[in-house]
């Protein structure tokens, strides 16, 4: 009997590393879901939702990478993956809103986001627990020497 494919949110405020972090860990296995890739007109919840959906029918694992910072935000990716029977995982990035403007400073163009976004985010961001319907929590750390991952 084969695994049913699996569901990783990626929790984090801006330039945590999220993106970073799926292209060197999940980029070769995973569907990418990202809002950030969906055009501003389209309805983001909507299109995500349908997006995961596609993905996990076809029996693909998905990394949904969002900041996915309140329950409610995690809850929508939750509760398609619970529909299919796929598992959840979860990696926290805890970076600090100093080291996240810090790296966000060292980003060009569209890659460089409003302070704002980071401040918004860290106001409404909620410590994610498995108590929500995550199977797994990783805590994420970025070091000088790459990504470093333990359990929360």
């Amino acid at each position: 009997m084969s695994r049913p494919p699996e569901v990783i949110l990626l929790i984090g405020l801006p330039a945590s590393g999220k993106s970073t972090f799926f292209g060197e860990r999940f980029a070769a296995t995973h569907e990418h879901v990202s809002k950030d890739l969906i055009s501003r007109s389209a309805d983001k919840k909507r299109r995500q939702r349908a997006q995961i959906r596609a993905a996990l029918t076809e029996g693909k694992s998905v990394v949904v990478d969002n900041l996915n910072a309140s329950r409610e935000e995690r809850a929508e990716a939750i509760d398609v993956a619970r529909a299919f029977g796929s598992p959840v995982f979860a990696y926290w990035f805890r970076e600090s809103v100093a080291d996240c403007r810090e790296r966000n400073s060292q980003r060009e163009g569209a890659a460089n986001v409003p302070l704002v976004a980071i401040y918004s985010a860290a106001k409404r961001f909620v410590v994610p627990g498995l108590n929500e319907g995550i199977d797994r929590l990783w805590m994420v750390r970025l070091r000088e020497n790459g990504f470093e991952v333990g359990e929360e």
